[in-house]
């Protein structure tokens, strides 16, 4: 049974693909006066409630930002402790992802992972690979400055004229060429900022920003942040005119 805040979505305007920006784990520890790696286990919480509650509505992609090419930076003890987090995620939900029909996936710099973190990454996509309901992308080690940066080489080595380069072209040479645009980016913990994430993608995307801390994030702000996306006109450049005409025809 639905709940009251489920009832309000209207099915028909979901968006296709999902992006988020999984924000203020370190803030939530901090003011529980924990340490900042029992704010990312309780983050991994989030990330399973939110997982699971995009596939009970109907979404088709959810793109999480989990490690940014940037976060190989911060102390080799919390990097240590972050992966080991997503390796056990990816045994533990292994067979749950499978069960309920989710396709994983992985864009970024894959190869900069542990050699053993990537090995659980591979295998676990191997498992999934055939799951056609709902696909669930990390972004790992990401940055997209360094996507686009990828996608330049990758035209140059095969040899793409200028002539024939157009946003169609250069959209196949990005870490995302098998996911729909971007249809909704949430960010929690209040920044307003892109954090160098899918710059190429977010050009019209809808952005939602909450102040409410990852590890809080549930199914209900899930829901929320659907029904304000789902009152909201996209134009895509087009005036509110065109968009109603386009709508009648």
């Amino acid at each position: 049974m639905k709940g009251k805040v489920e009832s309000l979505l209207t099915q028909g305007k979901l968006p296709r693909h999902i992006v988020v920006i999984m924000d203020g784990n370190g803030r939530w520890a901090n003011r529980k006066g924990f340490d900042r790696i029992s704010g990312h286990k309780e983050g991994m919480k989030s990330v399973k409630s939110v997982v699971k509650a995009s596939r009970e509505l109907g979404i088709k992609a959810v793109t999480l930002f989990a490690f940014s090419a940037q976060n190989w930076k911060r102390p080799k003890s919390e990097v240590n402790a972050l992966m080991e987090l997503l390796k056990e995620y990816l045994i533990k939900e292994v067979n749950r992802l499978v069960e309920k029909e989710i396709k994983l996936n992985a864009i970024g710099r894959l190869w900069e992972l542990p050699s053993d973190v990537y090995e659980v990454l591979v295998k676990t996509i191997e498992k999934t690979k055939l799951c056609k309901e709902m696909t669930l992308t990390l972004a790992l080690s990401y940055g997209g400055r360094e996507e686009i940066i990828d996608a330049i080489k990758k035209i140059i080595s095969d040899g793409i004229s200028p002539e024939d380069l157009h946003e169609e072209i250069f959209s196949q040479f990005l870490y995302t060429s098998n996911l729909p645009e971007p249809d909704l980016l949430i960010r929690t913990s209040g920044e307003i900022r892109l954090s160098n994430f899918l710059l190429w993608q977010l050009a019209y995307t809808e952005i939602y920003v909450t102040k409410t801390l990852w590890p809080d994030f549930k199914k209900k702000h899930l829901i929320r942040a659907l029904i304000n996306y789902q009152n909201r006109e996209r134009r895509f450049g087009l005036t509110s005119d065109q968009i109603r005409k386009r709508e009648v025809n």
